[in-house]
């Protein structure tokens, strides 16, 4: 049987192109009998390593090559968009070199601007053709291409250009047989130009999937990439079912009139002996400063980075000692040193002082810089070296974190610190590390988001022409479980199994989506990866350029350590952002009254107020204990100590949830259980945690403890623990309960030990990591607690852009006893800022009013004091730059009403009625000013400019006409308009108090899940904020997504086509509405959403006409004014209606108070609208109507 290998495969690493997943290839490969294959992907090298590994695991040699995409010289100008295909693929570790190159080179020099096509020409390929053997390439080939024009002697001039480049040995041309007529074309010309110049024919078929019946899935995928629908009827009409691994039977039976392109196949796969070098570690060389070197007469190079390291370490630790006596703390000073001194051993052993030596320096940096870094991360904070280098910012000591969880000498690894940064900030310290180490040296790494199993369904549904009702419905019914297959579903859900077997359309779909489910979809970028390198990146791995021009690995975060590089994780959290905002606006009002500065990084951990708040489950904003379901846990727990709040977060996760861990925790901690531990010697262990086994390092000091492992021993049996295989743990067993026994510890009890660690191991937490962010969630609990104001400010500024969770904190801050006040062109600031303990929004939270003109504003205010007047205003301010729209928005917002018209602004109406008028000055105010502006840039001396100030005040006073007062729903609508948000007001406020007789759930309650169960029938008051309609498929009617919002939040409320039809015009009318519905849910804990599915709409309004039939008005009788009580009757007369009236009374003197009810006849009741009680309220400057 002759042999064949294909040169010419495309796997899933082409983007929305290949269909191949890559241990299907192997397995095909060799079910077929080849001996090797290759890949070459569409102008990139994604799959290198995963290929390599791929191809050893079933005995096959992997090829490793591109399909480059080539243009005319000058690659690195030329500007013209078409490009060429040309395989290339590489024989040896040189050539893999060069092909790494001429790629990274592609994404960095050569990336087309608009089409981002990574292209490289012909002369960069001459320079780097070493180790390479060199195909012509598919139809989109220069040759095939040159031939499909008809231009015959193009192509011989390319093939003798690419023959003198590789010479007759390595330039072969391809030839392939597919359907297409214009393949025939080129195969019949390639075969021509072959004899005729002497170079070698090669068989390929371009491969894209596995199998030719996969042929109708790959279309599909193809639309995917196109975003365009697919005929699935008429998709093999044209033959295109050729490109997959054909058998070798097949490929000579294709080419049986010429087998040498078939036999050089086999050549060629001889040629290319390349294995990419994997496990090696190349650390970038930490520069030592050369004054050091020279003062401990250091030459050697790794000599100096260890001594150096050394040096930092200690003196690090004494820095840390001088704190710790500033803050009065007890300490063991022999215990740290010699745990310093250990640990600095076993780093310098390991050879890691320049990895941490490397970190050292950029969070140095960062400090130095003023961006905050986050105490730690991960298992790092185990180490003491880290807290004494600042790497880390908690003390491991006192908390039992070990070091060797990290760094375990008995299993040489590389360290691995996770580095929080400030989220705004982050980018800073990337670009630092760029330019101290070089811009080729340092980059970020590759993620890939892949086709999961519902947005692989959605994906497919749209290609193949399914309507978003049909489609949506059928991805629903994937279970909310991470990691879920297609299969699995498939095996869950009979619903799913009835619509296939009953819809063959829905059959199509779900088996394409099978074909299809996790392919690469698009490339990314990992949050926070970074690799630093000693040369350019080329040389380890090839590279590519991210959204934004960063350069990036073209190997996954596994694959580009595997090749040899070292990862940094640079993370950008947004609560050090939060806490440093909030600091900020500490310190602003501490220097206003000359108080000293306040440092977070120098309070206790002992503060009774935080553990009070926390107790109480009052966590809003809190780090880490925001959600529902942990400020539940924590009212139970009830945290008193730091190691209570670690605990908590340890306990707070899927596992322990589920086991009864919990709530025996809680039990012993309250003593309603008693405390007991499985040994006596373990008391000390498992004491801070009553006896219950919560962390991963318990685990390995109760190994230590009971049956004298190291700590590095513990540690590999901690992580055989986690693997749970029978055999191992069967062996590690014996070797505990041996080692237990040697301590004269009951071998029964050293079994029952055992099993008990191996139980819990499944659920134990990282201590070193909870313990880390224990600390930032405690740092945030300290300021709510004693600076709430400015933390609640830093929250809001933090998440300006997230309309949920700033109605939650406005909600929150009201809660608190916290005015939350509307931009002022006096008060505010950038952001969020505290004036007077109220938060007062910011003017860039003001939609239409740019950066620029927050700049004139904030410029002319310092410069020249407070404005006085809207008419101050515009006479100050440059109006080139600030057009009468934006000063508009200013007015709708409520950024002039402390120096409006109105002097009382205590009440919506009097808002209503000063804005109204502010509004109507717009045009006076600014023609105004711009004949000032312009009068002092001529020099010119008005009239007005030779009277007195005194006079020309007079002369100019401003004058607001007299207008039509906003009603308070106008005012809002404004508000919401420009901030996003409803600040001074709600539209729900006018009908909060009847809330309790429409039976009415805030949307807080239906997402905390207490006492709102999945499927119970709620009724929410609440305004759409958003609305989103989509045509049913049948064209027979619509459907719409609403989000309902209220005052503690939003949610989703699904209409179907029948609900839809009959409310469509209530849902429009833009009137607050009581929905209902029954709540569904999706997803579990934390991850859970929930949507209500819409039952009935009516207005508020008409409820209100439906059951309310009471109004009363509360009238203090020391401020009735004359014609008050005369002008409230006639009132009452125009708002005739049904329902009943009453005022009370109240009186207040030295001699007590008192009330009294006035019930009023029918010929006073009304009709209780919006209009008639703001014009109450505006009579009596309060809120004074009741209804019920």
């Amino acid at each position: 049987m002759n042999d064949f290998v294909h040169l010419h495969v495309h796997t899933q690493y082409s983007l929305l192109d290949g269909a191949i997943r890559i241990p299907d290839l192997m397995a095909r490969v060799k079910e077929l009998g080849m001996g090797a294959v290759a890949m070459t992907d569409h102008g990139n090298m994604y799959g290198g390593v995963d290929f390599q590994k791929a191809a050893q695991k079933y005995g096959l040699k992997s090829i490793i090559g591109c399909e480059m995409y080539m243009t005319q010289p000058n690659f690195r100008t030329n500007k013209a968009p078409k490009s060429y295909h040309l395989t290339l693929l590489a024989t040896n570790l040189q050539g893999y070199k060069n092909l790494m190159y001429l790629n990274s080179m592609a994404w960095l020099e050569g990336q087309h601007e608009r089409t981002g096509i990574p292209r490289i020409d012909v002369d960069l390929l001459a320079d780097h053709q070493e180790g390479l053997v060199c195909l012509s390439g598919d139809l989109g080939g220069e040759v095939n291409q040159a031939i499909l024009k008809g231009d015959l002697e193009g192509a011989r001039q390319l093939v003798g250009r690419y023959r003198e480049i590789f010479g007759r040995d390595r330039y072969y041309l391809e030839v392939m047989d597919n359907a297409l007529p214009e393949q025939r074309k080129c195969t019949q010309a390639m075969v021509e130009l072959s004899r005729e110049l002497e170079v070698g024919l090669v068989a390929t078929n371009d491969c894209h999937y596995v199998r030719r019946e996969d042929a109708r899935a790959h279309a599909v995928l193809m639309s995917i990439q196109l975003q365009k629908t697919v005929n699935i009827e008429r998709i093999l009409e044209h033959g295109v079912d050729q490109l997959y691994v054909r058998s070798a039977q097949e490929m000579w039976e294709a080419f049986g009139d010429i087998p040498e392109a078939c036999e050089n196949t086999l050549k060629i796969a001889e040629m290319c002996d390349l294995t990419i070098p994997l496990g090696e570690v190349y650390l970038p060389s930490y520069d030592v400063p050369v004054e050091f070197r020279e003062e401990h007469a250091i030459s050697d190079v790794q000599g100096g980075i260890h001594a150096y390291f050394a040096q930092i370490a200690h003196d690090g630790l004494v820095q840390r000692f001088v704190e710790f006596d500033a803050l009065g703390l007890s300490y063991d000073r022999a215990l740290y040193e010699a745990r310093l001194v250990e640990e600095v051993g076993i780093i310098q052993q390991m050879d890691f002082p320049g990895y941490f030596l490397i970190v050292w320096d950029f969070i140095r940096w960062s400090h130095e810089n003023g961006i905050p870094v986050g105490p730690g991360r991960g298992s790092g904070a185990g180490s003491l070296v880290a807290y004494a280098m600042r790497i880390t910012d908690i003390d491991p000591i006192p908390y039992d974190l070990l070091f060797e969880r990290f760094l375990n000498p008995e299993r040489v690894s590389m360290p691995d610190f996770d580095i929080d940064f400030c989220m705004n900030r982050r980018v800073e310290v990337i670009d630092y590390v760029t330019k101290k180490y070089g811009q080729q040296n340092v980059g970020q790494i590759i993620t890939y988001g892949q086709l999961k199993a519902r947005a692989c369904i959605r994906d497919v549904g749209r290609a193949l022409k399914l309507s978003f009702g049909e489609t949506d419905r059928i991805a629903k019914l994937v279970p909310e479980v991470l990691g879920i297959t297609l299969k699995e579903t498939l095996e869950q859900e009979k619903r799913l199994r009835q619509m296939c077997d009953e819809d063959e359309r829905v059959k199509t779909l779900f088996d394409i989506a099978l074909s299809l489910e996790n392919l690469n979809r698009q490339a990314g970028i990992h949050a926070a990866g970074v690799v630093i390198s000693e040369r350019p990146l080329w040389e380890y791995v090839p590279i590519c350029r991210g959204a934004n021009g960063e350069y990036v690995t073209q190997y996954a975060k596994s694959e580009v350590e595997e090749a040899g590089l070292v990862k940094f994780d640079f993370l950008g959290l947004k609560t050090l952002t939060v806490i440093e905002d909030a600091v900020r606006l500490i310190n602003d009002q501490r220097s206003v009254r000359g108080e000293e500065m306040f440092d977070i990084n120098f309070i206790g951990l002992t503060d009774p107020k935080v553990f009070k708040l926390i107790s109480a489950g009052d966590t809003t904003g809190v780090f880490q204990l925001e959600s529902s379901g942990f400020q539940e846990l924590l009212k139970k727990l009830k945290p008193d100590c730091f190691e209570d709040i670690i605990a908590a977060v340890a306990l707070y996760r899927p596992g322990p949830l589920g086991t009864g861990m919990v709530e025996d925790f809680i039990d012993r901690k309250h003593g309603r259980k008693e405390v007991k531990y499985p040994h006596p010697w373990l008391e000390d262990v498992l004491k801070p945690t009553y006896g219950v086994m919560v962390y991963q390092e318990q685990v390995m000091k109760i190994a230590q403890v009971l049956a004298g492992y190291t700590l590095g021993g513990a540690d590999l049996l901690r992580r055989a623990m986690g693997k749970k295989k029978a055999e191992v743990m069967a062996q590690q067993k014996a070797g505990f309960v041996e080692g237990a026994v040697k301590l004269e510890v009951n071998e029964r009890t050293a079994e029952e030990v055992f099993d008990l660690m191996a139980y819990f191991a499944g659920y134990g937490f990282n201590k070193s990591h909870s313990a880390a962010y224990a600390l930032i969630t405690y740092r945030t609990a300290y300021l709510k607690a004693h600076y709430k104001v400015e933390f609640m400010a830093a929250l809001m500024t933090n998440d300006r852009d997230n309309t949920d969770k700033i109605v939650r904190f406005i909600n929150e801050a009201k809660g608190m006893g916290i005015d939350v006040l509307p931009p002022d062109v006096n008060e505010s600031k950038l952001d969020f800022s505290v004036v007077d303990q109220k938060i007062r929004f910011g003017l860039a939270a003001i939609k239409g009013v740019g950066a620029g003109v927050i700049e004139v504003i904030l410029e002319e205010r310092t410069k020249s004091g407070a404005f006085k007047s809207l008419f101050d205003f515009c006479s100050r301010v440059d109006l080139k730059k600030i057009n009468r729209r934006t000063v508009e928005a200013l007015v709708k917002c409520g950024a002039f009403d402390s120096i409006g018209p109105a002097h009382r602004v205590g009440s919506m109406g009097d808002i209503c009625a000063s804005r109204a008028s502010l509004f109507v000055a717009i045009e006076t105010a600014i023609e105004r000013g711009q004949k000032s502006q312009h009068d002092r840039a001529v020099g010119q001396s008005s009239l007005f400019g030779m009277m007195s100030a005194q006079a020309r005040d007079e002369f100019l006073e401003d004058t607001y006409a007299e207008s039509e007062p906003w009603s308070d729903r106008q005012l809002l609508i404004y508000e919401k308009e420009l901030l996003g948000f409803y600040v001074i007001g709600h539209p729900l406020d006018r009908f909060e108090s009847e809330f309790g007789l429409y039976g009415a759930t805030t949307t807080a309650t239906v997402h905390a899940g207490v006492r709102v169960n999945h499927r119970d029938t709620v009724a929410i008051a609440g305004v759409v904020s958003e609305m989103r309609e989509v045509p049913l498929k049948s064209g027979d009617g619509r459907m719409a997504f609403i989000k309902l919002e209220d005052k503690t939040g939003e949610i989703e409320v699904i209409v179907f086509s029948a609900g839809f039809a009959l409310y469509e015009e209530v849902i429009k009318s833009g009137e607050p509405l009581l929905v209902r519905g029954q709540v569904q849910d999706d997803g579990d804990l934390d991850a859970r959403t929930r949507r209500v599915r819409c039952e009935e709409v009516t207005t508020l309004i008409s409820e209100r006409k439906r059951l309310v039939n009471r109004m009363l008005v509360d009238i203090e009788v020391s401020g009735v004014s004359n014609g008050s009580l005369d002008k409230l009757r006639r009132l009452f007369t125009n708002y005739a209606g049904g329902c009943r009236t009453s005022l009370i009374f109240h009186v207040q003197n030295e001699d007590g108070a008192g009330q009294a009810e006035m019930q009023l006849p029918q010929r006073y009741w009304i009709e209780p609208t919006d209009d008639l009680m703001m014009s109450i309220e505006r009579l009596f400057g309060a809120k004074v109507v009741r209804l019920g």
